[in-house]
C-alpha cells in the first residue's frame, strides 16, 4: 500500500506540473526551460548518484545517454504541444504511452499482446478522433503530444531492458544528465539561454525539475521494488485524471462534451491496456534475462 500510495502522489505531481509548465513556458524559452529544469534535475541527484555511476560500466552509460536524449526529445515535443492545446488534451494525449507501449513491445522485439491491448488501442484512438474535433486545443498540438507519446513508450520499452541490469540511481542520475546536455545545445544554439525571471517560471522550474523528475523517477524506481508492474501501471492511469483535474480548476479548461467524451474513451483506452502493457514489458524482461 504505501508504494501504491506514492506512485499515486508522484502522478498528481506530474499532473499539476502540465498547468504550471504551460504558464512557465509563454514567459521562459520552451528549450531553455527544459533544460534549466534537467539541470535542476542533475543537481538534485548527483551527491547521491555519482559514486555509483562507474558502476554501470561503459555500456549502462551509453544505454543512460540514449535513453536521456529519448526523454530530452519527449519533454521537447509535449511541451511544445502544451503550448498549443489545452491541459487536459495534453494530460490524456500524454496517458496514450500506455497504448503505444506493446505495440512498440510487438514491433521490436516480436513481444506477444492480447486482444484487450488491441482494444485499448481502438478505444484511445477513437478518444483522440473526438478530441481533435473540439475548437479548444489545436490538432497540430495534439499531434505534437502524440509524437511525445510515442517516443515516451520507446523509452519505456528499453528501459525495461536496462533497468534489471544497472543501479536506478546511477542510470537515472546519467539519464537526466543526457537529457540536460541534448536541450542545453538546443537552447544555446537559439540564442534562448538567460537567466530565469518570476515565480511562475522559477516555481515551474523546481517543481519540474526536483519533484517531478529526479524524485518522481526516483520513486517510480523504489516502489517497483516493491509491488507489481501491473499495479505501477494502474496507478499511472491516475496521471491523466489528475490533468483534468487540476486543467479544470486551475487552467479553466472546458473541452465540452464532445472533448469530455474522448478524454473518457481514451482514459478507457489506457485503462484496457494497462495490464496488458505490463504484461508485455513483464515478458521483455523475462526473455532478456533467459538470453
Amino acid at each position: 500500500m504505501p508504494a501504491l500510495l506514492a506512485l499515486i502522489a508522484v502522478t498528481a505531481v506530474w499532473g499539476v506540473t502540465f498547468v504550471q509548465v504551460k504558464d512557465a513556458v509563454a514567459l521562459y524559452p520552451l528549450f531553455a526551460f527544459l533544460a534549466v529544469r534537467f539541470a535542476i534535475a542533475t543537481g538534485a541527484l548527483a551527491v547521491p548518484a555519482l559514486p555509483r555511476v562507474r558502476g554501470l560500466g561503459v555500456k549502462g552509460a551509453s544505454g543512460g545517454v540514449l535513453l536521456g536524449l529519448l526523454l530530452a526529445a519527449g519533454y521537447a515535443l509535449q511541451t511544445a504541444g502544451l503550448e498549443r492545446t489545452t491541459v487536459s488534451s495534453t494530460g490524456f494525449i500524454t496517458g496514450m504511452y500506455v497504448v503505444l507501449t506493446p505495440l512498440l513491445a510487438l514491433a521490436l522485439f516480436r513481444a506477444r499482446i492480447g486482444p484487450a491491448a488491441w482494444g485499448g488501442v481502438v478505444l484511445a484512438a477513437a478518444g483522440l478522433a473526438l478530441l481533435s474535433g473540439i475548437h479548444a486545443g489545436s490538432v497540430g498540438g495534439d499531434l505534437l503530444v502524440l509524437a511525445a507519446a510515442a517516443v515516451y513508450s520507446l523509452q519505456i520499452v528499453l528501459l525495461e531492458r536496462y533497468a534489471p541490469r544497472y543501479d536506478p540511481l546511477g542510470f537515472t542520475f546519467v539519464e537526466m544528465a543526457a537529457a540536460c546536455a541534448g536541450l542545453l545545445a538546443v537552447a544555446v544554439s537559439l540564442g534562448d539561454m538567460r537567466v530565469p525571471h518570476g515565480w511562475t517560471v522559477w516555481g515551474a522550474l523546481l517543481v519540474t525539475g526536483v519533484f517531478a523528475s529526479a524524485l518522481g523517477y526516483l520513486v517510480q524506481a523504489w516502489a517497483q521494488q516493491r509491488t507489481s508492474a501491473t499495479r505501477t501501471a494502474l496507478a499511472f492511469t491516475m496521471e491523466p485524471v489528475w490533468t483534468a483535474f487540476f486543467g479544470y480548476t486551475l487552467a479553466d479548461d472546458r473541452l465540452g462534451r464532445l472533448g469530455w467524451g474522448g478524454c473518457a474513451a481514451i482514459m478507457g483506452g489506457i485503462v484496457l491496456a494497462e495490464p496488458a502493457a505490463a504484461a508485455a514489458l513483464s515478458r521483455l524482461v523475462s526473455g532478456r534475462a533467459r538470453r
